[in-house]
């Protein structure tokens, strides 16, 4: 009788689900600790490596329904402004601190971890954009399993444009690598590009490959053989790059977020120049010290190149530029296109021509499309029909 009241109980099912998953996670993580690296090993790897991906992938999914984070756990921040970045990092490496430096927003800070419990936003202003800054509460191994609200905390992580691990630069660098993974077991790459590989699935026909490029460390056994795993008999791959097993599994599962990150090394006071030498190593790392305000000025700039945004600036008819409130758009959509959605849908509708001043045109004004690809602190005038 108990059992079946245990079974009929949602929360004690979804626990028991989410328990069996972590176990049969651990198991493959060992039999790939064990396995060695090599040619005759791929096809077996490959496998694994899916299997693993599609267990994680339902814990994620298992864990986010009624799971927290819902209204009132203070994890529901609206997006506001022209990007959103994310701290992220172990408890009490110095992320209220710096939020508070940066923007000027209280978030309580103390000498003991876990001061911060919910997300915490400021926002702060830096070349005419409007830069929102997330304080989340401390992770800690096993967030992505769910340990310390840890899912709710990489789930706000996906939605940032740009993401800041921040470092306690007297703890071990090892902390580095363990935020990394919690980061990557939720889905998100670090620093990456999409790989350049089309994936379609088809009524018939097969298992479909063709490469641009030769494969060094995957072959079409392996993808095939990961394709069954995901029960995909049919479907085309186009690669047009040395792709890895890893690459496979994430265009299958299409839900990879790719964001920037920097290495915020915290507490750099604290330290000798010798082992802030050492530490400069750390690609895409910026040393400082919240406490004492130390370099902050030169975070913001990096936080400016990582989110690659540009300024247009726009001229009304007969007036001069507006330089104080410029057009926030990221430089991988930089069409005049982009420009007018940004500033109201119905501008494209009523669209003519566009006169451009600036880098992206060889005289001033010109006459330009839709199409045309504006550049940093061009200034534009709309002309409408």
């Amino acid at each position: 009788m108990l059992n079946e009241i245990l079974l009929k109980d949602d929360g004690i099912l979804k626990l028991s689900r989410s328990t069996a998953a972590s176990k049969k996670i651990a198991e493959i993580e060992q039999e790939m600790a064990r396995t060695q690296k090599n040619k005759a090993t791929n096809f077996h790897l490959g496998l694994l490596k899916a299997k693993l991906a599609k267990l994680k992938a339902q814990l994620i999914d298992g864990g986010s329904k009624g799971g927290g984070g819902g209204p009132g756990d203070g994890f529901d921040v609206s997006k506001t402004g022209d990007a959103r970045v994310g701290l992220i990092g172990f408890p009490s490496v110095g992320k209220s601190t710096l939020l508070t430096k940066l923007t000027g927003t209280f978030s309580e800070v103390a000498a003991y971890e876990f001061t911060t419990l919910t997300c915490v936003p400021g926002v702060f202003r830096y070349k005419g954009a409007k830069i929102q800054l997330l304080d989340l509460p401390g992770i800690i191994e096993g967030a992505k399993d769910g340990k310390g609200r840890g899912k709710q905390v990489i789930a706000v992580a996906r939605t940032c444009g740009l993401i800041l691990i921040v470092l306690d630069c007297m703890k071990p660098l090892t902390h580095k690598r363990i935020i990394e993974k919690e980061l990557e077991g939720f889905g998100i790459r670090l620093n990456k590009s999409p790989p350049n590989i089309i994936f379609k699935k088809r009524e018939k026909g097969g298992i479909s490959i063709t490469n641009t490029t030769p494969l060094k460390r995957i072959d079409e056994e392996t993808i095939k053989s990961i394709c069954h795993e995901y029960r995909i008999p049919n479907a085309t791959f186009s690669i047009r790059c040395d792709a890895t097993a890893d690459d496979i599994i994430d265009v299958i599962e299409g839900n990879r977020i790719y964001v920037p990150v920097l290495y915020v090394m915290n507490k750099i006071d604290q330290i000798t120049i010798e082992e802030l030498d050492i530490l400069s190593k750390v690609p895409h790392y910026v040393p400082i010290s919240a406490h004492h305000e130390w370099n902050l000025d030169g975070l913001i700039e990096k936080i400016w190149e990582y989110l690659n945004l540009a300024r247009i600036y726009t001229k009304p008819r007969g007036q001069i530029p507006d330089y104080n409130a410029p057009v926030i758009l990221r430089k991988d959509r930089l069409m005049v296109e982009d420009f007018c959605l940004r500033i109201h849908k119905q501008l494209l509708s009523d669209f003519k021509y566009a006169l451009v001043w600036g880098h992206s045109v060889k005289h001033v004004p010109q006459k330009v499309g839709k199409e045309h690809e504006l550049c940093d602190e061009d200034v534009v005038q709309i002309v409408k029909k």
